[in-house]
């Protein structure tokens, strides 16, 4: 029996390929974003602890209460905004799952999504399974700045949904409030529905301020909120993430949520909601990858590779157009084989045909790592 891909095009994705051919060549991996560092041993004894002490059996589907309270005092903390624990916040299996779960839960046939590129690669994918359309919005070096009238001339009867990403990943910049207020106008009166990936909340550089969609009265009523605990302590291979929203979107999310998922590692949620009673784990973020971020520039100030600092999450990304003219997939696999370093060439996550001739370096690394990586970089 023939059976027909509902993702005939999808292989494997870019992450996984450049980890793979850096681990064969023996290279230096900035390709994939995590950290080469242990997550806090503090956090590592508080879910031992939780292990060792109970919680060890199902959590509630939404997630352990004392976790969701923890983020609901982070929101009222941060952004002065109020979300129930009870009704509005759920825990999730990292962001990519609670991406994967908005999306399917309210993306029928032939609905529209509204996506900016370069884009994280789960989010395409997760539209085109559920039989929607992505309407991409390509963004361009070195500024990826949204074009509003274009994003305007791009809403139809048919939009369901815009995903937005700030910080965003893989450019390493920011939405500013104008662009909020932007989207905010665009929306207001509608049925669509924002979808705010913001796993990079707490990784701002020079002053800048989050805007997170909950800042913003009407978008906050039409908005989910993703966030990432695998970014924020260093620990991905837990894979624990949540999302907020208003409880009339939030009550149709867990209907689906608790037949895909249920729920997630339990003693994972209680020691982070226990880490969390000390605000400053995630307050100090920004001056500790600051400090990655400056140490890097600093040191591949005098390579041939072009740059604007990163404003968020900690990725740098690098214009090699005074290097060569090659594709930057291609210089991107030359770079792991002849020189032993790996990153993300941004044509793959673009509209077809588009390459700026840039590439994405991970810096949640160990300065050692930092310092070999500019070694290189700068031989190049």
């Amino acid at each position: 029996m023939e059976h027909l891909s509902k993702l005939p095009i999808i292989g494997t994705n870019i992450f996984t390929e450049m980890s793979a051919l850096a681990n064969k060549n023996k290279a230096i991996n900035l390709s994939q974003g995590f950290p080469n560092y242990p997550s806090s041993q503090k956090l590592n004894d508080l879910v031992n602890h939780a292990m060792n002490n109970g919680y060890n059996q199902y959590a509630p589907m939404a997630g352990n209460l004392d976790l969701r309270l923890a983020i609901a005092n982070k929101y009222k903390l941060l952004y002065n905004k109020t979300y129930d624990p009870e009704k509005e916040i759920t825990v999730t299996a990292g962001a990519t799952q609670a991406i994967y779960t908005i999306i399917s839960t309210f993306i029928r046939s032939n609905d529209e999504v509204i996506i900016f590129m370069p884009a994280y690669d789960c989010y395409e994918p997760a539209v085109k399974v559920n039989g929607g359309k992505t309407i991409p919005i390509q963004l361009s070096a070195p500024d990826y700045k949204v074009n509003w009238k274009e994003v305007a001339s791009k809403i139809s009867p048919k939009t369901k949904m815009i995903l937005i990403n700030s910080p965003h990943n893989p450019s390493g910049t920011i939405w500013h409030k104008e662009d909020m207020l932007e989207l905010q106008k665009i929306t207001k009166g509608t049925n669509i529905i924002v979808l705010s990936d913001e796993v990079y909340e707490h990784i701002l550089f020079d002053g800048e301020q989050h805007q997170s969609a909950c800042l913003f009265t009407d978008l906050k009523e039409r908005s989910f909120i993703t966030a990432s605990f695998g970014k924020t302590f260093h620990n991905t291979g837990w894979k624990i993430g949540y999302c907020c929203a208003p409880d009339y979107l939030m009550d149709e999310f867990r209907k689906v949520h608790q037949f895909n998922v249920f729920s997630v590692h339990h003693p994972s949620q209680k020691g982070i909601a226990d880490y969390m009673q000390d605000p400053e784990t995630y307050l100090g973020l920004n001056s500790f990858f600051q400090q990655k971020r400056d140490l890097f520039l600093d040191l591949i100030s005098e390579s041939r590779f072009k740059f604007k600092p990163s404003k968020g999450a900690y990725f740098q990304v690098l214009d090699y157009s005074d290097i060569t003219d090659e594709n930057d997939v291609d210089f991107a696999k030359r770079l792991i084989k002849t020189y032993g370093i790996a990153s993300i060439p941004l044509s793959v996550l673009s509209q077809k045909g588009k390459d700026d001739k840039v590439l994405r370096f991970c810096f949640a690394k160990t300065d050692k790592t930092l310092r070999a990586a500019a070694d290189i970089l700068n031989k190049i």
